[in-house]
């Protein structure tokens, strides 16, 4: 083989050699591969949910009236009343004892009647119920503190990232795969 041959090709051959390492140097060494993780903030949203409680009291109640106008008391009160007046005097005296007593009898009848109406109660059980709200934290998302090629930035993401962040690039690599 002829010299100059041998020395171009050795030397085509260092050439492409040195142009491979090159790139494959300047492909490896693009930066760092990670970002570190400098602080992690989770970012809450509280949540809302209403709810019916329901609970059993006890209650009293006035029972019905069936004598709403208490004339049952009023006749006895005055019946009874008008015979005790006419037990008293005598003559006209007799007639305005007699009128006197029927009208007061009547009338305490009337409210005796009115009281114990409404001392008649009954007692029952009712439910009762009332809406209380349920509140929680949910995360929804994370604001990141990073540093990378010595400056912090931040960032939000949907995951809590650990200490790293994934850098291609010069990029972060936020998507999970």
């Amino acid at each position: 083989m002829n010299k100059s041959m041998l020395v171009g090709s050795v030397l085509g051959a260092v050439v492409v050699t040195a142009g491979g390492a090159f790139a494959t140097y300047s492909l490896v060494d693009s930066g760092p591969r990670f970002a570190q993780v400098v602080g992690v903030e989770p970012i809450k949203e509280t949540i809302r949910t209403p709810r019916e409680v329901c609970k059993d009291v006890t209650v009293t109640r006035q029972k019905p009236v069936q004598d709403q106008h208490q004339l049952a008391g009023t006749a006895v009160g005055a019946v009874v009343g008008g015979l005790l007046g006419n037990q008293v005097g005598g003559g006209n005296g007799k007639k305005i004892a007699t009128v006197a007593g029927a009208v007061g009898g009547g009338y305490a009848g009337n409210k005796v009647q009115e009281r114990m109406q409404a001392n008649s109660t009954y007692t029952t059980t009712e439910t009762r119920c009332s809406t209380v709200t349920d509140t929680h934290d949910k995360v929804v998302g994370y604001n990141v503190r990073y540093e990378l090629d010595g400056q912090t930035r931040s960032v939000r993401m949907e995951r809590d990232p650990g200490g790293q962040i994934p850098v291609k690039d010069g990029q972060l690599v936020l998507s999970q795969n």
